[in-house]
């Protein structure tokens, strides 16, 4: 599995959508590959949504391949959610929320993270999300699209974080537009050219301040 070329595969399963289905199946768009990628739940949506966000994605592939294994019980198939790759390596996810978690889900996922080890790739099961951290995600994810910025805002909001951590109202409201300026502050922070605590909900006195470092190339100048 190590040597195939895993950018070139194909979801196992194909994506349906009907009006008596019991689940959420659809596509999110990712700034990080500049194009949509199929879902099957709103749980597998918010794990798409989290990832463009955190990792510096180069790929995100749906149901890379389909696992075969022995158990005490008799053979066993079991299809990965995810597969993402990103400049920290490849990443080999499955999603259940925590309420849904059974055994045999257990014995699936202990073998999905042994065929991750021998390949020298990562695994993590997705169970559910602290209470905040979606919403934050997600009123970010307002402003990752490209934005223009005729009034220089976001260079007054980069100059006044350089000055060192202040609170997210006090920054915008020392800019020329401040209204507007709320708006180029969420693109920034999503971008990573701001950075924020994320242990509590984006408010107004959430601390902004300077990113070490720019990880994206997708976020305006």
């Amino acid at each position: 599995m190590g040597d195939v070329d895993v950018v070139r595969s194909v979801p196992v399963r194909r994506f349906s959508w009907r009006t008596d289905q019991l689940h959420r199946p659809g596509l999110e768009y990712l700034v990080s590959t500049g194009r949509h990628h199929g879902y099957e739940s709103f749980q597998e949506e918010r794990l798409l949504l989290a990832a463009d966000f955190a990792c510096s994605l180069e790929e995100a592939l749906a149901q890379p391949f389909r696992l075969r294994f022995l158990t005490s019980g008799g053979p066993v198939d079991h299809t990965p959610d995810f597969l993402l790759i990103s400049d920290d390596g490849l990443l080999l996810v499955d999603v259940r929320p925590a309420e849904r978690l059974g055994p045999e889900d257990e014995v699936k996922f202990a073998a999905s993270r042994e065929a991750a080890l021998a390949v020298g790739w990562d695994y993590r099961v997705i169970v559910g999300w602290r209470g905040h951290a979606m919403s934050i995600i997600d009123t970010l994810s307002a402003g990752r699209r490209p934005l223009s910025d005729p009034l220089g805002l976001q260079e007054q909001l980069l100059e006044g974080a350089r000055s060192g951590a202040m609170p997210f109202g006090t920054l915008v409201g020392e800019c020329s537009y401040p209204a507007v300026a709320r708006a180029h502050a969420i693109h920034l922070l999503w971008h990573r050219r701001l950075g924020m605590d994320m242990s509590a909900p984006l408010a107004d006195a959430t601390l902004i301040r300077s990113a070490p470092a720019h990880r994206r190339a997708g976020g305006s100048r």
